[in-house]
């Protein structure tokens, strides 16, 4: 009985949600091989989801800091930008980012209050679209790799997949503060 009572509260408190985002279970996308495919969906959803959040925020409300310790969304957004840009060179690419990706994406690799103060007055625009494009070249060079590479070790312990569950949580981390940001903006 009590688990009949468990399993009915479960899908009251959630069945909606999923209905109106129509999610619920983890696709591979097509192209790509079948666990890096599911990965690009989970990166694709959340992109997705924190992109709705924030796509029709004004400039006041992408630059909002609602304490001196606080990250803005635009620097939220940009830090997403520059990590998953940094691990798309370094994983996709066996590389290191030259000194013009160090300059327009990796100054948002650290959080601090000299970035933010760095990262005013681009709209929310100017940030979706920097994600964008470092998203296209991730998914690109998804397209040119397998399973086999993405459960290979870069180290002992430490294989690709790992590291993009890192990025893909990193996101999913950064859009509740990016939502708790958007509840304590001004009126």
């Amino acid at each position: 009985m009590k688990f009949l009572k468990t399993k009915t509260l479960f899908l009251l408190l959630f069945l909606p949600m999923l209905c109106v985002n129509a999610q619920g279970e983890l696709k591979s996308v097509e192209g790509y091989s079948p666990n890096i495919g599911r990965m690009v969906y989970m990166l694709e959803d959340l992109k997705d989801r924190i992109t709705e959040q924030v796509k029709d925020l004004d400039q006041s409300q992408t630059d909002f800091q609602y304490d001196a310790q606080a990250n803005s969304i635009g620097a939220l957004i940009m830090h997403l930008v520059s990590t998953e840009s940094y691990y798309q060179v370094a994983t996709l690419e066996g590389r290191e980012w030259t000194a013009a990706e160090l300059e327009s994406v990796g100054v948002a690799g650290e959080l601090n209050a000299n970035v933010n103060s760095m990262l005013k007055g681009e709209p929310i625009a100017h940030y979706l679209d920097l994600w964008e494009e470092v998203r296209q070249k991730t998914l690109a060079a998804f397209k040119t790799k397998d399973d086999a590479w993405f459960a290979s070790n870069i180290e002992e312990g430490l294989n690709y997949h790992y590291i993009w569950y890192h990025v893909m949580e990193h996101s999913a981390n950064h859009m509740g503060q990016i939502g708790t940001i958007k509840n304590r903006l001004p009126e």
